[in-house]
């Protein structure tokens, strides 16, 4: 019969705690290396980006084609995102400025809501769901049925051809549609206050531009041009980057719209904080 011996108890316990002591500092090496590897892709990405924008072979054709896509074809969610925008602010606002006896300041205030921040940035989250889910489905589908593979092969650069084009279409469109939005936004901002008062479109447009200045429309317009670049970067790296199987479409559809929505939120508090240290 085995004689019990306390000691070796101890040590086997030590030694399988020092396994999983080990096992545990493996996972987190192996989740150190999965995230310096993920940044070094995107870098490389990005890199790629870069030198393919500024080639003599260009596409400019499905440039064309994919700012047609991301601009034309986003104008009627836009345009009621942007009515609703300002349809909704100055209806929750008159009432506050009719107690302190400043109607008139509705126009200006809404004005400079819209241009500042809630346009731009209610706008490129519209676009990040619409347009960064629909580049990383497309993309990632791409990827799924090997015609990325396929293009490679026939030695057409598919980053060239179907990357660079989308994320500078993205880059391009998006402060359109932004600018499209705030005007819309003002527009509907003139029906909200014509529900319960009486107030001309061109005085409307008057009183509100007359608080508007060069440093609230500047900031505003180029942190439109990083929400587009975003949008694109994301929405194309998580396509390009799909995995093999049909249901890693969702996922780089479903990780585009979260990534670019958090990103968008990012840029815009960085933009904040540069605009506030320069003025």
């Amino acid at each position: 019969m085995k004689k019990y011996n306390p000691v070796m108890k101890v040590k086997g316990y030590a030694t399988a705690q020092t396994v999983r002591l080990s096992e545990k500092t493996m996972a987190k090496t192996e989740e150190a290396g999965n995230f310096f590897t993920a940044f070094a892709d995107v870098i490389l990405f990005i890199t790629c980006i870069s030198r393919e924008a500024i080639s003599r072979k260009f596409e400019f054709r499905e440039f064309f084609h994919q700012c047609f896509q991301i601009g034309y074809k986003t104008l009627p969610l836009i345009s009621i995102t942007g009515a609703i925008m300002g349809l909704v602010l100055t209806i929750q606002s008159r009432p506050v400025l009719v107690d302190f006896g400043a109607v008139s300041m509705l126009p200006g205030m809404v004005a400079v809501s819209l241009i500042r921040e809630m346009g731009p940035v209610i706008t490129a989250l519209i676009c990040a769901g619409k347009i960064g889910s629909g580049m990383g489905a497309e993309l990632g589908s791409m990827k799924v049925t090997e015609q990325i593979d396929a293009m490679e092969v026939s030695s057409t650069n598919p980053i060239r051809f179907l990357v660079v084009t989308r994320v500078l279409a993205a880059t391009l469109m998006i402060p359109l549609l932004i600018l499209y939005a705030d005007a819309i936004g003002l527009i509907g901002s003139w029906a909200g206050a014509n529900i319960k008062g009486d107030v001309t479109l061109s005085l409307f447009f008057a009183q509100a531009f007359s608080s508007v200045d060069f440093m609230d429309f500047f900031p505003a317009v180029i942190k439109s041009f990083f929400f587009g670049a975003v949008i694109g970067l994301v929405g194309t790296y998580k396509g390009y980057h799909a995995g093999r199987g049909t249901e890693s479409v969702g996922k780089a559809a479903n990780s585009a719209v979260v990534l670019a929505s958090l990103l968008v939120i990012i840029v815009d508090m960085i933009a904040v904080q540069v605009t506030d240290m320069l003025l």
